[in-house]
């Protein structure tokens, strides 16, 4: 490898580097990005097989979990079990010394890949993986429709909010930087998680999610309710928002949703706070936060539990849980595979961070598959849920299609 040690990497070619480690290690590997954080992780697995595991995630060694929407009768998750470990600040100079033994010596008998060098690895390396979406999931006509059928089933009250999903999928361009894409996407959205991670013959995907599912930090658990969306637009759009009594209701539903799991479990000590306008990417939404004491409650595995009975939210579902996602995979048409599911790294440096997998994109062959879903009420237009679905497919899109966008 033909590297000076003694010269600092830009931020991009750190990231270059970690992909050309993970992708050159025929195995499973994330590299991820906390929101508010600047400090990026990777966990590789030179397993060549991806592993699975159950879901009781105290008991895991550490790793980064990962799971589809729909296998709730699966009880078990796909998981890159950190055999290999490094993280490092973005804000401060990196060389080629700093990086651990294990990368050094992965390093030395390669060369230096060029960013269009790791696109055709990624390519070749997906190729097998590719997700099986229809063109369905991709036509107007049919997401209109799905969400026509939607409204009629909550106005026979058969429903109370149904979140269908769609897809949209875009070449990769000749110039495709990944490490200049995850960059920008980590500079973009400071209060997003950024990740990537590679399933060999599984998936590859990039996302910047902004909705935590669960998270466990010492004794203290936190999770949150999120909908409700609008696009963010003038100088202030923290200030100048207005909610609707649409939007304003669907996310009370998340919310209550969240409250009955805990009363479900006879969890009676907990602190909701919200909800409030956050920013995410371009667009609003409400949130509220909800933080549990689990020493004090005596739920030491309430993780595990809340993990359980949370997905698939009714944010990326609908309510009532069970008949939305029957009437999901009745009518939606397509396998939204690990858009909708949950994943994030368990049990490293003594904290879980599980988040539902949105903003996300599939990679696979030449191209990247966009998901995104819209949350359908009674008051639900047809026309403005196709167009919330287009604001967050250009939330990663465009960092695909124009790396420094």
């Amino acid at each position: 490898m033909h590297t000076n040690v003694a010269t600092n990497h830009t931020k991009s070619e750190i990231l270059q580097l970690l992909l050309q480690l993970g992708l050159t290690s025929s195995g499973s590997f994330a590299i991820w990005r906390k929101p508010k954080s600047n400090t990026v992780e990777i966990v590789l697995n030179d397993t060549s097989a991806p592993v699975k595991v159950g879901l009781a995630l105290e008991n895991l060694e550490p790793g980064f979990i990962v799971h589809p929407f729909a296998d709730q009768a699966d009880q078990k998750a796909y998981f890159i079990k950190a055999n290999k470990y490094f993280s490092f600040d973005l804000e401060k100079p990196l060389s080629t010394e700093d990086l651990p033994e294990w990368a050094k010596i992965q390093l030395k008998n390669q060369e230096r890949l060029s960013p269009n060098e790791i696109r055709e690895l990624l390519i070749n390396q997906t190729l097998v993986s590719k997700v099986k979406t229809s063109k369905l999931s991709e036509n107007k006509e049919h997401f209109t429709q799905l969400v026509k059928e939607g409204i009629k089933a909550i106005q026979e009250n058969k429903l109370e909010k149904v979140v269908p999903a769609r897809t949209k999928t875009i070449t990769i361009p000749p110039n495709f930087n990944l490490g200049c894409t995850l960059l920008s996407l980590m500079e973009a959205y400071p209060n997003a998680f950024i990740n990537f991670f590679h399933l060999p013959h599984v998936g590859t995907w990039i996302g910047a999610s902004p909705e935590t599912l669960i998270e466990t930090k010492g004794n203290i658990f936190c999770t949150m309710s999120l909908a409700g969306t609008q696009k963010a637009t003038g100088d202030n759009p923290l200030k100048s928002v207005a909610w609707t009594q649409k939007e304003i209701e669907e996310q009370a539903l998340v919310s209550r949703y969240i409250v009955s799991c805990f009363k479900k479990i006879r969890l009676r000590e907990y602190e909701e706070h919200g909800p409030k306008t956050v920013l995410a990417g371009n667009l609003l939404h409400l949130r509220s936060d909800f933080r549990i004491d689990m020493q004090e409650t005596g739920f030491p595995e309430l993780g595990s539990i809340m993990l359980g009975l949370l997905h698939p939210t009714s944010a990326v579902c609908g309510m009532p849980r069970s008949e939305a996602h029957n009437f999901l995979q009745e009518f939606e048409g397509f396998d939204r595979s690990f858009y909708a599911g949950f994943l994030g790294p368990v049990n490293i440096q003594g904290e879980t961070s599980i988040y539902v997998n949105l903003r996300t994109a599939s990679l696979h062959d030449n191209e990247a598959t966009l998901y995104a879903g819209a949350g359908v009420t009674e008051d639900s237009d047809p026309e403005k849920e196709w167009e919330e679905t287009e604001l967050k497919c250009q939330i990663i899109g465009k960092f695909i299609q124009n790396p420094s966008a």
